[in-house]
């Protein structure tokens, strides 16, 4: 216990005094996981959208489809972008294996079906809901889709932070596709499993509880989201109540 509470101290101390190497790492990280969920956002809400409304042959085999992503091991994910990333794969004249490059695009494919499997959930309740009175007006059927992304802005809000919280606490694909090299490719993820292995604890700990901060946050910022979008459902139903 005693260990445990000096480490613990130790940990405390880095993240007080704003440690170099620390906070580079986390730096990164955000740099990676947060470029990923921008990348993920401009295919994944559009293609979550056009599922919602398509009429396409296949339709169900695509959610289905889908739905399993969901659960794709992030391991599975650096593996594929590792072989296609590397020299002898399709995309090996990029040369951007072992940088992050890779690791956004990594992270991208990680996050892309929660994206577009809640943007499709979102879009499709939504129209269930007022799309009537869209296509009353002459919209198409995927713009009125569109229209429903922003209008439920805080859900994509919610979309968005969930995806987030998926990237920043996944390990697997960008220690495969980055390598763990420090000063490029060391994310916080990362860089707790070799810290750990290591027996440097208190700079394990500290960007452990680094990254348990990030996660709070986004919780957090989830939370608040939900609470803004419920309170506008709330105020639309009373005004056309009014």
């Amino acid at each position: 216990m005693s260990a445990f509470a000096e480490s613990l101290s130790t940990a405390m101390q880095l993240v007080l005094e704003a440690d170099p190497v620390l906070w580079r790492t986390v730096r990164l990280s955000l740099l990676v996981s947060g470029s990923a969920c921008l990348f993920a956002a401009g295919f994944g809400l559009a293609a979550g959208a056009w599922l919602a409304v398509t009429q396409l042959p296949g339709r169900r085999a695509l959610l289905a489809l889908l739905d399993t992503l969901l659960a794709l091991p992030s391991v599975v994910v650096g593996l594929v972008v590792y072989l296609l990333l590397s020299r002898s794969g399709p995309l090996g004249s990029w040369g951007i294996l072992f940088t992050p490059g890779a690791m956004v695009i990594a992270q991208t494919v990680l996050v892309l079906p929660v994206v577009t499997a809640l943007a499709h959930r979102l879009v499709h309740d939504s129209l269930r809901d007022g799309g009537d009175q869209l296509r009353s007006m002459g919209a198409g059927r995927f713009t009125c889709a569109l229209l429903m992304l922003l209008h439920e802005r805080w859900a994509v809000a919610t979309i968005m932070l969930t995806a987030f919280g998926r990237a920043v606490s996944e390990v697997g694909a960008v220690m495969i596709v980055g390598g763990n090299i420090d000063g490029v490719t060391r994310v916080i993820t990362t860089s707790i499993a070799l810290e750990t292995s290591k027996g440097d604890l208190p700079l394990a700990l500290a960007l452990g509880l680094v990254l348990l901060g990030l996660v709070g946050l986004v919780n957090v910022a989830i939370a608040v989201s939900q609470s803004w979008q419920r309170a506008q459902s709330a105020g639309g139903r009373l005004a056309r109540s009014a």
